[in-house]
This record gives C-alpha cells, structure tokens and sequence, in this order.
C-alpha cells in the first residue's frame, strides 16, 4: 500500500552541501524527557546531532529502537538507596510508517519489524525511525527483543543489534536507500555484513567508536553469532576465520573499522588513543577526530544566553539565582533538604562508572569534611547519575553517597536523571566536577552544556577538556599525571589535587573575587560555542566522514 513513507521523505528541501543522504544508526537517542529511551551520554549525543540536523536542513534520518519499557526508572527503596523500576512508556507522538520488514533471527526467519517515524516538527529533529518487534504476528519470544535498553540476556542483546542493524537496513531500503550508512558505535554491525551483500560499496559506510573502555567495544564468539543470524546469511567457516579476532572471537569495533571507508573517535584525544588501541589490527581504517558537542539551542537557557552575549553581570546573576531556586526545590522535594541560592553549589552529574569516580571527594573523608563544614566558605554538593542496572559496583557506590549524604544538610543524591534534570542541574550549578581517570573519558559532553549555562568546568585534563580548557581563566583542571600509575595511586593523587584546587582557587575566587568569577563563566561560553556545539560537529560530520 502506497503511503507518504514509501520514499525518502523530507519536509524540507536539504541544503545544497548537505544533499548527499546519509542513515544514521544508533543504539539510544535522547531527544526529549517524553521520549526516554536513552541510558546516557551517547544517546545525548545522538539527540543533539538530529536535532542540528534539521536546523542545518541535512539530508538525513536517524535509525533507533522503540524500547518498550527504556532503559530503567529510577527510584528508592525506604532507606533511599537505589530501586530500579521498568515501566512501559508510552510514545503517542510517533506515526505508524506502514513499513514492515522480516529479519532472520536464530532459528526464525520470520521476525517481523515494524517502523514507526518521529516527524521533524515532534521535537525539531531530522525524520527519525524507530523499529520494534513487539509486533502481532510475532511469537512471545521475538516480541520481547525491543523491551530493554542494553538488555542484560546476552542473547538478546545480539538479537537487538541484528534488529537495529540489519532491520535498520532493510527499513533504509524500503525509504529508497542512502548514500552513506553511518553506524554511532559498533551496536548496529550486522548493518554493513547486509549491506556489503547487497552490494553497497566500502566508500559508503562510516564509523564512529566512543569509547576506549572494554566493555563498549563488544567481543562475542564469532560461531555463536553466526547461528544468531548475526550477518545477514550463513557464513562458512573459511568466511568467519576472515572476521574473527583473538581466537575465533568477533570484535564489533575492530569488524566496523575494518569495513568503513573512514571512521572517527570523538575528541582529539580519543583518537589518538583509538589508533593506538587497534593499530596492531590489519586492514582497520584511519580514526580522525571529530569531536562531540551538544546542541545549543536545546541546552543553553535563554536569559542566560542574552547576559553573555550583553556582557551583562548583572542580567546573569539574577537569572542564575532563579535558576538555582527551581533545582533547590528538585533537592527539597526529593530529599526534604533546603539549599541556598546564595552559596556555591558543585554538581557531578552522569552515568556512573568505576574510572569515572563519582566518590573521588570522599577519598580523604578528613579533609571532605573539613571542605563541607567551612562556615565563612559554605559549599553544597548534588550528585545525580544513572549505573547500569547490573551494574552492582556502580550501584554501591551511588548507594554508599546516599547513605553518606542522609546525615548532611549540604549534600544530597537525587534521582532520575533524565534530560529534565540534567538541564536542571547545569543551569543550576555553579561548578560542574568531573573526575574521570584520565585517557578513559572518550569525550564526556556534560561539561559542555554545563559551561553553556555558566557552570564552571573543574575536570581531570581527559576528553574534550584538553581542546577547551584555560586553566584558571576558564575552568579549572586538575595536574595531569602519569596514566599507568596503579588506579589506587592515581586516585590518591588526584582527590589531593581536587582539594587543593577547590580549597585554595575555586571557593576563594567565587567568595572573594565575584568579578574574576563572572569572567570566568562568560569566558567559558565564549569558548564553548560555537566550537563545542552540534552545529560545528553536525557540519564537520559531512564534510570530513560522510
């Protein structure tokens, strides 16, 4: 049955230097709060690229899955700590394509996936589609493949990446094709097996990796993942030796790298780091850096905005105030705790992660406690972040900073973090912590729309950083140190070089220098933007990968 979706459909006409026609496949897309089905910062990353998409006019479309129930609600138990609930959602604001598409998965070659579109005037994205098998005429099993984000049923996160790849694929085919198939991360693999089968040629598949961690760079039995359906047909065994890596194993990144024209890692940084990861691989291609950024126009708040354009201290410092009373009663309703606009509040915000460190500041508790009970320098500190579900290291230490923070006015952990109250928190934060050990951030964008909206960036120099910071003129960044250090001794050192640096610039700049301060946060967004956002990145994109 014929219907608008048949074709490759705009509701604008592209630019001319963004014609070409490229998918986009990624595993999360964080859009909006009403469409949550993103764990964290690729799925920021994915949201603010469609969304400068659009406003560039690109001729683009976003390939996703619809995930019944997300990736988790957060919640707590009767003692606070972390409850993760997984509740249907519903995404009323989506258009049933008509589109329907088979996929071989195990032992059923007849999975059926369906595409549904989110319209460009939803959310002000690029037309995206979104596929699910929660579909009639599927058997219970097959249903279930598009329920969890990041399931943690090994099988059926192979299946899901079939289904993103290679339904992707297939639902790209019936949209009349694209130039350029571009995988975000290595989830949507079984994409370029398919598509090198129909025919679409190396020059036309790209590859951004975004992580150097091991756990996101997957490695699966090569075997196995053929009986999945995994490529699109049956490999023979001479095929698979060709595609296995480390003793018949199947590495996604290394497999993407070596059947794209042209990949990238996502800072200067990372891509140093990402060649020298793989370099030992044969036939893997070339990483250039293109680093993230963050859509501005989503992120930045307005007033905000006019003051640093004005130049205007005073302008700003009303705004912040605001700004900071509406996360304050975010902090009331959640923990029955009253801050104060008028004193400094540090925020570290995002998924938490062991070399990401959200409990850095409790290394040395003496001097932790002599910082948060400072009566001429009062200080208040937000944690918020989302572990993996299973992830029970992470989801201690989120727990262990509950449980410490119960007994302190000062301190508080919230829940739900969402794009809702990441905006809350960067528009409402004075300072925004971020602790990774160094070499083992990619990129970390958070810092980006935090300086966007005035707070000010105190990092350990990883990611990003590096291309931004001016240390003390801009943001504040803690020693480099040797990266081979055992974990335990690079922990040591830098919580010391966190201590100093708060005790000694940060707290007496914001106190006893306000003017030095406001310079400091109109110096960040001046560089910020554009560099760091979506418009530069969105741009770089077409004119360096695609």
């Amino acid at each position: 049955m014929e219907n608008e979706y048949d074709k490759w459909y705009h509701p604008y006409k592209p630019a001319i230097e963004y014609n070409k026609k490229v998918a986009y496949f990624s595993m999360e897309f964080g859009i909006d709060q009403s469409f949550n089905i993103y764990s964290g910062g690729l799925g920021f990353l994915a949201g603010s690229h469609m969304r400068s998409g659009l406003e560039l006019k690109q001729n683009m479309i976003g390939i996703g899955i619809l995930w019944k129930y997300g990736y988790y609600d957060q919640a707590r138990n009767d003692d606070q700590t972390l409850k993760t609930e997984f509740n249907e959602k519903h995404f009323d604001f989506l258009e049933d394509t008509g589109i329907e598409v088979e996929v071989k998965l195990h032992d059923n070659p007849h999975v059926k996936v369906r595409a549904y579109v989110l319209k460009p005037e939803v959310f002000g994205t690029v037309p995206m589609y979104f596929l699910t098998t929660d579909v009639e005429e599927n058997d219970y099993l097959s249903k279930t493949i598009t329920n969890y984000l990041y399931d943690n049923n090994e099988v059926t996160r192979v299946s899901q990446s079939i289904i993103l790849g290679i339904g992707g694929a297939k639902v790209v085919e019936a949209l009349g094709g694209a130039n350029t198939y571009h995988l975000n991360e290595g989830h949507a693999l079984p994409a370029f097996y398919y598509l090198r089968d129909q025919g679409v040629k190396k020059n036309q598949m790209v590859f951004t990796t975004h992580t150097p961690e091991r756990a996101g760079n997957e490695e699966r039995e090569a075997r196995h993942l053929n009986r999945c359906g995994f490529f699109g047909r049956s490999l023979s065994e001479e095929e698979l030796q060709k595609e296995t890596v480390n003793g018949g194993m199947l590495n996604y990144t290394i497999s993407a790298l070596r059947m794209a024209k042209k990949a990238n890692g996502v800072s200067k940084l990372h891509a140093i780091v990402a060649n020298d990861m793989w370099k030992e691989y044969e036939g893997v291609s070339e990483i250039i850096p293109i680093t993230n950024a963050q859509n501005q126009k989503f992120w930045q708040d307005e007033e905000i905005k006019k003051s640093w354009l004005a130049k205007d201290d005073k302008t700003y410092k009303t705004r912040k105030i605001e700004l900071k009373k509406e996360l304050f009663e975010e902090v009331y309703k959640q923990t029955g705790k009253r801050f104060d606009p008028n004193v400094l509040t540090f925020v570290w915000a995002r998924r938490f992660a062991g070399y990401k460190r959200a409990d850095l500041l409790l290394h040395d508790l003496e001097r932790f406690e002599k910082l948060i009970s400072n009566e001429k320098y009062p200080v208040q500190i937000i944690w918020a972040g989302k572990p993996y579900p299973y992830d029970f290291y992470a989801i201690d230490t989120f727990n262990h900073l509950v449980n410490h923070s119960k007994g302190n006015s000062n301190l508080a952990v919230l829940i739900g973090y969402e794009i809702d109250l990441s905006k809350k928190l960067k528009c409402g934060s004075d300072v925004w912590l971020n602790t990774p050990r160094i070499t083992r951030e990619a990129s970390g964008t958070s810092g980006m729309t935090a300086a966007m909206n005035g707070s000010v960036n105190m990092s350990t120099n990883d990611g990003w950083i590096p291309e931004f910071e001016i240390d003390g003129e801009n943001s504040f960044v803690l020693p480099e140190l040797d990266q081979y250090l055992p974990a335990w001794d690079q922990d040591n050192v830098d919580a010391g070089n966190l201590y100093e640096i708060l005790e000694n610039k940060v707290i007496p700049i914001y106190y006893n220098k306000p003017k030095k301060w406001q310079d400091i946060v109109f110096k960040a967004m001046d560089g910020v933007i554009p560099e760091f956002t979506t418009t530069r990145m969105a741009d770089d994109y077409y004119k360096k990968l695609f």
